[in-house]
């Protein structure tokens, strides 16, 4: 890796996290799980009731990077074509043309994903996932760098289609907003007495500094020993009996990613597995099915994904 590109990332990230911070307070962690996303070429389920910013974060990482956003409200009569688009009969050139739909773009936010049907979820979760769509045989492929930020109600709400786990496992990580501290939330009170901080923000990154990262992080040097850690910890969501359902490999390479990215974040250039620790939740509490049927809930998800971390050996690796 050359240190010079190296830097000149590690700066911009910096830059990016605290322009981002002007507009979300008190959620740095959260801030930061998301640009590793974003570098990781993931996306990111948020599992959290309404009102709490979603939109407004989304808004802030797509407006902080020079990218495209757009907003889809999913109802339960929302179809596949009011996605992904749909051919036009033109009676003036006689011909069909396409009429792309809101998922071309950078940051695609699907709020609540939930509420629409299995087939216009299956419609969208391909396309993020493969990053092209078809339509009548004809081949689109879908802007570069893509993102979708998809919102999901809490289950116990009214209306509401679960997502499977095939499908939960496309998302490379899930994110619990949640309320801010009462402090925190006077200061956000304060900061939009006048004007909304989205109205003021600014443009720190270019396009193309953003699939610049998105290249230089597969470079984040990973000890084989770490990656050996990264596998002990989904092999342990398979094997537990607190489990019914555990972690695939899809899981493992999100953890290697996201580690890496994570790495970059904080201005180094190898991972170590403090890093692999943090990412464990974000990267598996969507990915793992409780054996208790009674009590699925994230927050008892996470304290099984925490449990695991305490079983699982963490590798002593020589850092020079």
């Amino acid at each position: 890796m050359k240190s010079t590109i190296l830097n000149e990332i590690i700066e911009k990230m910096k830059v990016l996290r605290e322009n981002v911070k002007k507009v979300i307070i008190g959620k740095d962690e959260i801030i930061d799980y998301m640009i590793v996303a974003l570098i990781s070429k993931g996306n990111v389920l948020l599992e959290d009731v309404p009102g709490v910013g979603k939109t407004v974060l989304a808004k802030a990482l797509a407006e902080s990077i020079e990218l495209d956003f757009k907003r889809i409200q999913f109802t339960p009569d929302t179809m596949p074509s009011d996605i992904i688009g749909v051919n036009v009969f033109n009676p003036k050139t006689l011909e069909f043309e396409f009429k792309p739909g809101p998922i071309f773009t950078n940051i695609l936010l699907a709020d609540e994903i939930n509420r629409t049907s299995p087939r216009t979820q299956a419609g969208l979760l391909e396309a993020m996932d493969e990053g092209k769509v078809t339509i009548d045989g004809v081949l689109y492929f879908l802007p570069k760098p893509f993102m979708v930020i998809a919102t999901q109600n809490p289950r116990e709400h009214f209306g509401t289609y679960p997502l499977p786990e095939s499908q939960l496992d496309r998302f490379f990580i899930s994110l619990s907003i949640g309320y801010l501290p009462l402090e925190k939330e006077v200061e956000m009170l304060e900061s939009q007495i006048l004007y909304h901080p989205l109205e003021k923000i600014e443009q720190v990154w270019k396009k193309e500094d953003l699939l610049k990262a998105q290249d230089i992080v597969k470079e984040v040097y990973i000890d084989r020993d770490i990656l050996k850690y990264i596998v002990n910890i989904t092999d342990a969501t398979r094997k537990d009996s607190n489990f019914s359902l555990g972690a695939g490999p899809r899981a493992s390479i999100a953890l290697m990613r996201g580690s890496q990215a994570f790495a970059l974040l904080d201005g180094r250039e190898y991972v170590i597995p403090e890093d692999v620790i943090r990412m464990a939740i974000p990267v598996l509490v969507h990915r793992i099915v409780p054996a208790e049927v009674d009590n699925t809930t994230r927050s008892r998800r996470e304290e099984l994904v925490k449990d695991i971390l305490k079983k699982v050996k963490i590798p002593k690796v020589r850092v020079l």
